[in-house]
């Protein structure tokens, strides 16, 4: 939903978050700011300030972007896991992993690690705390994070340059497991038509159109202003943990305040870049279950153009959330409730799952499918798919479900299955893609789930 805001020219920066090392050193400040803001464009060099803050660029000048995918109620782990391990042929996709096969080649998959938080709130301790490293607080039912998940934590780091710092949508949940902080919780956009007019609508101009922005903007921005002046009276008359809570609040007024910027600013000039054809108004069940399909292909083909248009670098992608139990096709219950109640080994337990990968395989094939330099969308992408339990029934968070898709520009290698033998933190992960966005982290995570060392065999 967001982007950190402030000023036309720079992110703004919070001061717990690491500051930048000059005021306004985005790229858009360097390359425009050198000359007063005229029209001239100079060729700069790589810069070591302007990287860290904002993630890698490829080679071929197209950004990285990162995607979370993320279902809820886990897998069937013994037909969820690959046979062989290592690269190339040495290893074949499971019964589960076979929508994806058309992919292969670009996938990773990670088996055999485990998301070290105690397990005391069923589906939320594994969900927080694989993507915050950290212990959700509270119990079933009032439960809250001890900071922000990992692609708010990304987005924080290299979203500053766009429009939306992150989005997040929905396809079977208005909930998004995304959290800014304690009690900070984003929505999952669920409505297709909705999310296509906030990202496409009026305000949203095509490379090379010579229409001016909207004069709204303005107005809008002015009126944020005046809102702001008065934001900090509030904070110097409440608690330490509601000037967090509000902190968090206020973060989304910023966020509009630089996508206001942003909107009036000319659009980046990606080829590929167009406002896709509206979606229907209205998906409306059919016979009490959603229309899965549908749904999952309209939001997966407008976060595809919101990529590929540079409107966002870090998306999360909620197809369903921890604990749902939407009627998938095909099935007698809700998906949860066939977690705990179907016997054996679980058929339609299994076939949801494969519902779940038969969208993601949509999802990513779209994006390989839009040519970028030399390679596609998905080549400049990171894509993590996860889930917040290994197996449904027993709520387990050893043999956690990891598996990545693109490179990011080479940053991760591809084709490839890790295997773990000894349970290693599902932390080292999440570490190894900090440092391949270009983001410099020491660690992640705490207590036990703290880590120091990423995941070698995923690193490019």
């Amino acid at each position: 939903m967001s982007n950190r805001s402030s000023k036309p020219w720079f992110p703004f920066v919070r001061t717990r978050r690491r500051t930048l090392p000059s005021e306004g050193l985005s790229r858009r400040r360097v390359l425009r700011g050198m000359v007063h803001g005229s029209a001239v464009a100079i060729g700069l060099p790589p810069l070591l300030s302007v990287r860290h803050a904002f993630g890698e660029t490829c080679d071929d000048g197209f950004p990285q972007r990162f995607v979370l995918f993320y279902w809820g109620n886990g897998v069937r782990p013994d037909l969820w896991i690959p046979t062989g391990e290592g690269s190339g042929d040495a290893w074949a996709l499971s019964e589960e992993l076979a929508p994806l096969a058309a992919l292969k080649h670009k996938l990773a998959v990670v088996t055999g690690t485990s998301v070290k938080v105690p397990n005391l709130i069923p589906h939320w301790s594994g969900a927080m705390g694989f993507l915050t490293g950290m212990a959700p607080t509270g119990t079933d039912g009032a439960w809250d994070v001890q900071g922000p998940t990992f692609d708010q934590r990304l987005a924080n780091e290299i979203g500053g340059d766009t429009i939306y710092r992150s989005l997040e949508l929905g396809v079977l949940t208005n909930s998004s497991i995304s959290f800014a902080g304690p009690g900070a919780r984003y929505p999952a956009e669920q409505d297709p038509y909705a999310f296509f007019d906030r990202i496409f609508g009026s305000s949203f101009r095509e490379p090379g159109s010579e229409d001016g922005p909207d004069p709204r903007l303005a107005w809008r921005r002015s009126v944020l202003d005046g809102v702001m002046d008065g934001i900090h009276t509030l904070e110097g008359q409440v608690g330490a943990e509601d000037r967090e809570r509000l902190e968090n609040h206020f973060d989304g007024i910023r966020d509009l305040e630089q996508r206001l910027a942003r909107l009036q600013e000319d659009p980046p000039e990606l080829a590929e870049c167009r406002r896709p054809d509206a979606p229907e108004l209205e998906y409306p069940d059919i016979d009490g279950r959603p229309q899965l399909a549908a749904r999952a292909e309209v939001m997966s083909d407008l976060a595809t153009m919101a990529l590929a248009c540079d409107q966002t670098r870090v998306l999360t992608y909620n197809l369903s959330t921890p604990l749902t139990n939407v009627l998938f096709p095909d099935v007698s219950e809700g998906h949860h409730t066939l977690t705990h109640n179907e016997g054996g080994i679980q058929p339609q337990v299994h076939a949801i799952t494969i519902s779940v990968m038969e969208q993601l395989a949509y999802f990513l094939a779209g994006l390989d499918a839009v040519p970028e330099g030399d390679g596609s969308l998905l080549d400049h992408s990171l894509v993590l798919g996860s889930t917040d339990v290994s197996e449904g029934k027993t709520h387990s968070l050893n043999e956690y479900p990891i598996l990545m898709a693109g490179s990011a520009c080479g940053a991760f290698q591809t084709d490839v299955h890790y295997r773990s033998y000894s349970q290693e933190s599902a932390s080292k992960v999440l570490l190894s893609i900090l440092r391949g966005f270009g983001v410099t982290s020491e660690s992640y995570g705490q207590d036990e789930a703290y880590t120091a060392d990423g995941l070698s065999a995923i690193e490019g």
